[in-house]
């Protein structure tokens, strides 16, 4: 088993077709052929179904390429590392980002890493906070944010930012900044969330049971622009941070209010793995992140956030 079939295996599987694969690589159809089935026989089984519409992975072959993709990452990310440059912190680092404020921080640190750290080479990921905290137990992520989330015996976390949730409702309901909705008056009218296992649902669930109300759901969604989309339509009320829905506000395109009766928050950490080893890359991108987090909260380019510090709390 060498490189050269690990990344020929995980690029017939991206591909779908030895053909494309091998266009991609730049190799011959025949080299890469011999090369899956070199590694098929070494490992004694078939890693794809040959069909008419293409390569499918067997079960063994789904296990391999997620092994063979993670020993190609950490392959890529020590050589990035290596380079001789004593001068200039230099590596691959992979950043989960919430949905939500994707928006706000992505363009802002790309630009700072750029600028003051041309040696790293940036990879951002958006998913549920769930997803992210599965990717950085396996390795996949160097450094995440996370939703409403302590200390694992696996993950270090690092408080950063408490927000308010908010009602959001289409412009007609005329909803304002200064003017907060209870949220028993917001959960009445039909709602569209985030599906079941995000976690912004997770909070907006704890707040509801424990001010014993119920929601009237219409739409369930993993998606936050489309969350935005059926609420302009005028399918129902939807609850955010405001760091999600600020520029909608802004253009008029959706009303918003804070949530009171009671508030409702979430709390937002920087999670990095207790395991194995935080490369200086990683170190250099989770400072430039917390500073931006900070710097936006400050500016009041964040609605309704606090930092933590003494006298913040936990957030809920």
């Amino acid at each position: 088993m060498d490189v050269k079939q690990l990344r020929a295996l995980v690029t017939v599987a991206e591909a779908g077709s030895v053909t494309r694969a091998a266009e991609l690589l730049h190799l011959v159809q025949p080299a890469v052929t011999r090369q899956i089935r070199t590694l098929e026989r070494e490992l004694g089984t078939a890693l794809f179904e040959r069909t008419r519409h293409g390569m499918r992975l067997t079960t063994a072959g789904t296990t391999m390429v997620e092994r063979a993709r993670r020993a190609l990452n950490e392959l890529e990310r020590a050589r990035a590392e290596i380079r001789p440059n004593p001068d200039t912190v230099s590596g691959i680092v992979t950043v989960g980002l919430l949905e939500s404020a994707t928006g706000l921080l992505a363009e802002p640190l790309v630009d700072t890493i750029v600028r003051d750290h041309p040696g790293i080479e940036l990879r951002l990921v958006t998913a549920y906070s769930g997803h992210l905290q599965q990717w950085l137990d396996d390795g996949d992520v160097d450094l995440t944010l996370l939703y409403n989330l302590a200390g694992t015996p696996s993950l270090n976390v690092e408080p950063l930012v408490r927000e308010r949730l908010w009602a959001v409702a289409p412009p007609s309901a005329s909803l304002r900044a200064d003017e907060p909705v209870p949220l028993e008056e917001a959960v009445s009218h039909p709602l569209v969330v985030p599906a079941a296992g995000h976690g912004l649902r997770t909070v907006i669930d704890g707040a509801v049971a424990r001010a014993r109300v119920e929601m009237k759901l219409v739409v369930q969604t993993n998606s936050l622009h489309v969350q935005r989309q059926l609420v302009r339509a005028g399918h129902g009320w939807t609850i955010l941070p405001g760091v999600g829905i600020a520029e909608d506000v802004a253009n008029g395109s959706l009303s918003a209010a804070p949530l009171c009766e009671p508030d409702v928050w979430r709390s937002i950490v920087l999670g990095t793995s207790r395991a194995g080893r935080i490369t200086p890359a990683a170190e250099v991108v989770a400072g430039e992140l917390s500073r931006e987090i900070r710097s936006a909260v400050r500016q009041g380019r964040w609605p309704s956030a606090e930092l933590y510090g003494p006298s913040t709390g936990t957030g809920a």
